[in-house]
């Protein structure tokens, strides 16, 4: 045997092995995943909150659904607002084609599981002849010129085998990112959720407090009238009616500056629901909801249940993934190639036996130098993995601060509104008593504007502590995830 026979029979021999090599990864152990096996962050979980009176551990349940918290509230008109949020608030939009898009790149990364088929076909014509210098050489060289027609139609297909995982950790990192978004998607929900209710509940309060200020101008404008007729029967001053008339001005002031809070409100409102300003008015209702009794058990779950720590846990996953994907780089890829069809010069005899060509054949390929290249994506990937496990505890850590601020405002705001309300009975019982002495001539009218600054002062102060007892209600329901149900406490 020839040396050229030879080395072509190894040659050969050597591709049978490679093939054999790319058929068994196939048939038998087809992934061997370079990169750390993902576990969940460990995290510092108190055995209590400190706010709470009992606590309950349970494992995370982010993929449990939530319901409609708002219910707690028993508002139609809010359950009404509540419900556009979810189909026409933009930021709401956003979020899910950012998940739709994750889920397409999910997509993407798992057709690297399979091989990719190409097709061909094609038709080329093409000259070649001889070449001179002179006239005669330019004869001789058009004699000799000849021109050809090549048809051909073929099949190729290329296949990554996934021997070190690659592809594997691929699809694992985005599937984690896929369900990130969706944990982003239900936490931008939550927030828009909040953000509404909060609105809305203060532009109830702005209702009461128009409705209070109202009754306030018709007590002062009765109390003027009464003052200009004493002074008219000359028992009062002047100065008396110029106060009066003061207080009572002063409180239509007031009563005006609030419909520039209510307006803005409602313009708030429109916008979370996806609406322009101008297509949502919301008529005036003189009373608030009541804030929902907090249960004498609060369960771990229920802060498990918050989707931006679903998020943040999984974005740790994904970056883990990464990490393989970055190490799978230091190892050959062996991909199978093959390819076959038909060329021929006429169309007319293209598909004839002979004209058929194919070919198959493992390939094995390596990066032998790079300089740090590889080692360097590998150290990236392994400090973003670090990153996202510190952005996944921070996120933890501030979660159960967001409960226990909340706790302990609804707690100091639930004496302090007993307070307050006693306050304000009690101020409007001295203006009672400051004005049956006035029209008793036992005090000036001083007495009575005082009393009315008072009483107006405290009434207000009341409504604005039912203000931030709803705001803090809403906050701690969005601090655990979106409310509490029988089921959950169980």
């Amino acid at each position: 045997m020839s040396g050229a026979a030879r080395r072509g029979a190894a040659r050969r021999r050597a591709a049978r092995r490679l093939l054999l090599l790319a058929l068994a990864a196939v048939a038998g152990c087809q992934y061997l995943p370079v990169g750390p096996v993902y576990q969940r962050p460990s995290i510092e979980v108190p055995a209590s909150y400190k706010e709470a009176r009992d606590w309950k551990p349970a494992e995370p349940q982010d993929t449990k659904p939530r319901g409609n918290w708002w219910d707690l509230y028993g508002d139609p008109d809010l359950d009404a607002l509540m419900r556009q949020v979810q189909v026409s608030n933009q930021n709401v939009l956003l979020a899910a084609a950012k998940y739709d898009q994750a889920l397409a790149l999910l997509g993407t990364a798992r057709s690297g599981y399979f091989p990719t088929i190409t097709a061909d076909v094609s038709s080329t014509r093409s000259q070649s002849g001889g070449g001179g210098s002179g006239t005669a050489s330019a004869s001789a060289a058009a004699a000799g010129k000849s021109t050809t027609t090549q048809d051909r139609v073929s099949l190729a297909t290329n296949w990554e085998i996934d021997v070190w995982g690659r592809v594997r950790r691929t699809v694992e990192s985005n599937r984690a990112s896929a369900q990130a978004s969706a944990g982003d998607l239900a936490a931008m929900l939550l927030s828009e959720q909040a953000t509404l209710a909060q609105a809305y509940f203060q532009l109830r309060v702005t209702d009461l407090d128009l409705a209070l200020l109202e009754r306030s101008m018709d007590g002062y404008q009765k109390a003027l009238e009464v003052t200009q007729n004493r002074y008219q029967a000359g028992v009062a001053q002047r100065s008396d009616v110029t106060q009066a008339q003061t207080q009572l001005e002063n409180a239509r002031a007031q009563w005006l500056d609030l419909g520039i809070t209510r307006a803005t409100l409602e313009h708030a409102i429109a916008v979370l629901i996806g609406k322009p300003p101008a297509a949502l008015s919301i008529a005036r209702k003189d009373e608030t909801p009541a804030i929902p009794a907090i249960p004498l058990t609060l369960p771990s779950q229920l802060l498990e249940r918050r989707p931006d720590i679903a998020a943040a846990e999984r974005r740790a996953a994904a970056a883990n993934a990464q990490i393989g994907v970055a190490r799978a780089a230091w190892f050959p890829t062996l991909s199978l190639a093959a390819s076959g069809g038909y060329a021929s010069d006429g169309f007319s005899r293209l598909f004839e036996l002979p004209n058929r060509f194919w070919s198959l054949g493992p390939d094995l390929a390596g990066t032998l130098i790079d300089f740090g290249a590889r080692h360097y994506q590998v150290r990236a990937a392994i400090a973003n993995y670090d990153q996202s496990v510190a952005t996944y505890r921070q996120t933890v850590l501030s979660a159960f601060q967001d409960v226990e601020d909340n706790l302990a405002t609804l707690a100091v705001l639930a004496r302090e509104s007993v307070a307050e309300r006693a306050a304000a009975d009690a101020a409007a019982e001295t203006l009672t008593i400051a004005q049956n002495q006035y029209k008793a001539g036992t005090v000036d009218y001083l007495n009575v504007v005082s009393a009315q600054n008072s009483s107006l002062s405290a009434e207000r102060a009341w409504r604005d502590i039912t203000n931030r007892s709803l705001a803090a209600s809403v906050n701690l329901l969005r601090a655990l995830g979106g409310g509490w149900s029988a089921d959950s406490l169980r």
